[in-house]
């Protein structure tokens, strides 16, 4: 049995080195690898750009979830400050009394961790950004626009509104009777 070349069939010529491409033919290849390239790097930045809006969707939506989460706390947070308040004022037994502050404490410890921020209101002047006025109260120790006392806490979650405080707003002193014209 006669051995043959494995390439080449039998009785063949045998087969002729690669002959190079013309070069009308090259050029085309060599568009082709370019528009491929081309392809591949703008796969690449759509393939990133949607990694980085899905995270920063994932990102939204938790931020969502919490703020309507403590959204839904605050009130219970309120409840829970007024009837502490009332105690008080009732003279429950100081044990009980003791009690409910610690619950309220470790509420307000664990709203701060989730980046729950009080708004100042008590002694600032009235910002209707972060003020909702309930009553507007003449007196004669604040001045006028200035907050007296606060009815409701208001609230900021990194640095956006939650919750706005409501406040009672001083008119500024008390008018006097007015002289009479002679």
């Amino acid at each position: 049995m006669k051995k043959h070349s494995e390439d080449r069939p039998s009785g063949g010529p045998a087969p002729a080195a690669a002959a190079p491409a013309p070069a009308g033919e090259e050029e085309v290849v060599s568009r082709e690898i370019e528009t491929l390239k081309d392809q591949m790097l703008r796969l690449q930045a759509d393939f990133d750009n949607y990694r980085k809006r899905a995270l920063r969707d994932r990102q939204d939506q938790a931020a969502r979830a919490a703020e309507d989460l403590l959204r839904e706390l605050l009130p219970v947070a309120d409840h829970f400050e007024m009837g502490l308040k009332t105690a008080r004022e009732h003279g429950a037994d100081p044990s009980v009394v003791d009690g409910f502050q610690l619950v309220c404490d470790q509420l307000q410890a664990v709203l701060r961790k989730a980046g729950l921020e009080p708004i100042p209101a008590e002694g600032q002047p009235f910002n209707p950004d972060l003020h909702e006025a309930v009553s507007h109260l003449p007196s004669d120790t604040a001045p006028s626009d200035t907050v007296i006392r606060q009815t409701r806490a208001g609230y900021r979650l990194g640095g956006k509104l939650l919750r706005a405080a409501q406040v009672v707003v001083s008119r500024g002193p008390a008018a006097g009777p007015e002289p009479e014209a002679e």
